[in-house]
């Protein structure tokens, strides 16, 4: 596509204004909707999602955080998905599309499989498409595709829209190979073979565009919700698309690819405290000189349907806005790549003069560099600290502890790539003596120094410093919240399999947990909206 007719093919539009502000005094819980209670394999948008909005109420929590809501890729993972602007079927609920008649009675109570453990994706798959198919056909026999409210959103989202419906038809026809072992002609797109394919995959297109709209209706209704009930949505943008996605498949012109659409270069980070051969993502970068000329009209039109899901956005590796790790595409690790610089600046002042203010959260952790931080002071975007890292004997200790922190700041005890605060801890107890053999001073004592006794309950200690500090938001991971040790994990970085599988029990989000943390969130001012 030539980058004259992307850009006008994507007009930017200025944001709704949302009334829920980063720099108001306020706490909240970093939870994946996967990862709540319910019978369908995973946790989706149906009761159990209602039920912890009215927990965050009645705690006094602002803030619901949430990781990226696209379709998962590769190992379940929300950060590698097959598009950039499509919802995960896996957090449709079955029981919504029943309440709405477009299934019978009798799936009011979807199959009797455990509300509880880890998920079942292959189950909450299967349980999906069997019933969103039965949901479809009782769509169009309803006269579905004329209510204006359907018409409205295939408008309104027609740019992404049409490209993800016929990649994902395409896909399930040919068994799900990656775009790069299609035949030649879909390869490239040619036009006259995407006419036929549109043509003979009709049906499956129209499922996938039901698909997004029933994601979308279910995603504003518990918005609305949620909003009503003083809580935002806090969603997660990551740096980076799929290679096997609709968006490099529809849009080579934008990615650094070879000739026959494999990346030249792919993503990742070098070695760091998670992995000594550090982390290969996998990702395409991004052909910068072609987002230029099209004033980064993709990226602001990705920023404006993140706003449109949520009221804030946390970018995701934002230091990837000022240079990105660059390793050869056919690499086995991520130890032999190079840095390079990025148009971050550039594009971040565009997307504010296309869309305002951007309620934007800065993932600044990793290998920092002054030239990002100050790029994140720039527009005046929040960044992150982390707990779990202010007791260690190395430089980013100091900035890491409470008491350094500016207002302008983000806390966590840790986030969904680290160890729950319980296992944290115990693992800081069992190396200490280790450690003091040697004559050095522990990241355990350190800790013990910093909170003046030995705790009897450390994710309790953990969350009140958290609240405690002058860092405008405070989020706390929801098994930390909880209390639980290394089985509670959601992702263990470098690993490619056994992530994103972690639930709350049934129940655990009760009247006496909200009570301690509402009481917890107005000793320390956090309390917005709230008598």
């Amino acid at each position: 596509m030539d980058p004259r007719s992307w850009r006008k093919a994507i007009p930017p539009a200025r944001l709704h204004k949302t009334s829920f502000r980063l720099d108001e005094r306020a706490a909240g819980i970093l939870l994946h909707p996967t990862s709540l209670a319910g019978p369908a394999g995973c946790g989706d948008l149906g009761p159990a999602a209602y039920k912890f909005v009215d927990f965050l109420a009645a705690a006094g929590q602002r803030w619901w955080q949430l990781l990226p809501v696209g379709p998962p890729g590769p190992g379940n993972s929300p950060y590698s998905s097959p598009s950039a602007f499509a919802g995960s079927f896996l957090l449709i609920s079955v029981e919504r599309l029943a309440r709405d008649k477009l299934l019978s009675s009798e799936h009011l109570r979807p199959p009797q499989v455990p509300g509880e453990g880890p998920a079942n994706y292959a189950l909450a798959r299967r349980i999906r498409r069997k019933y969103l198919r039965e949901a479809f056909e009782k769509f169009v026999r309803r006269g579905g595709f004329r209510h204006n409210a359907f018409i409205k959103f295939c408008d309104e989202n027609h740019q992404w829209l049409e490209d993800f419906a016929l990649f994902s038809a395409l896909r399930r026809k040919l068994g799900g190979r990656p775009w790069t072992q299609w035949p030649q002609e879909l390869r490239q797109r040619r036009a006259a073979a995407l006419r036929k394919a549109q043509a003979a995959l009709q049906n499956e297109v129209a499922f996938q565009r039901f698909v997004q709209f029933e994601f979308q209706r279910q995603w504003q209704e518990l918005k609305r919700y949620a909003n009503r009930s003083g809580v935002a949505l806090l969603g997660d943008l990551p740096m980076f698309v799929a290679h096997d996605s609709a968006d490099v498949w529809a849009h080579p012109e934008l990615f650094r690819l070879e000739s026959n659409g494999r990346p030249q270069v792919v993503s990742g980070v070098p070695p760091d405290y998670f992995s000594r051969n550090g982390q290969l993502w996998g990702h395409p970068h991004y052909r910068w000189r072609v987002h230029r000329a099209t004033g980064f009209a993709w990226w602001i039109q990705r920023l404006k349907r993140s706003f449109e899901l949520f009221d804030a956005v946390r970018l995701d590796h934002f230091l990837g806005f000022y240079r990105v790790w660059e390793v050869p595409g056919g690499a086995k690790t991520a130890r032999r790549g190079v840095w390079r610089k990025t148009p971050g600046r550039e594009l971040l002042k565009a997307a504010k003069q296309a869309l305002g203010d951007l309620p934007i959260v800065a993932e600044d952790l990793g290998v920092v560099t002054p030239q990002a931080l100050a790029l994140r002071d720039e527009f005046g975007f929040p960044g992150m600290r982390l707990l779990h890292f202010a007791f260690g004997s190395g430089s980013g200790a100091r900035y890491n502890q409470p008491h350094c922190y500016p207002r302008n700041c983000v806390v966590y005890p840790g986030t969904h790539d680290n160890e729950t605060t319980v296992a944290w801890f115990e693992r800081l107890r069992r190396e200490a003596p280790t450690r003091r053999r040697f004559g050095q001073s522990t990241a355990y004592e350190r800790l013990i120094r910093y909170l003046g006794h030995t705790p009897q309950e450390i994710h309790w200690e953990i969350i009140r410093l958290a609240y405690m500090s002058v860092a405008n938001l405070a989020i706390i991971p929801a098994q930390d919240l909880l209390g639980l040790g290394e089985e509670a994990r959601m992702n263990f970085p470098g690993r490619s399999r056994g992530n994103w599988q972690w639930r709350a029990p049934p129940g655990a989000f009760d009247g006496k947990l909200s009570r301690r943390l509402y009481e917890l969130a107005g000793t320390y001012g956090r309390l917005v909206g709230h008598g």
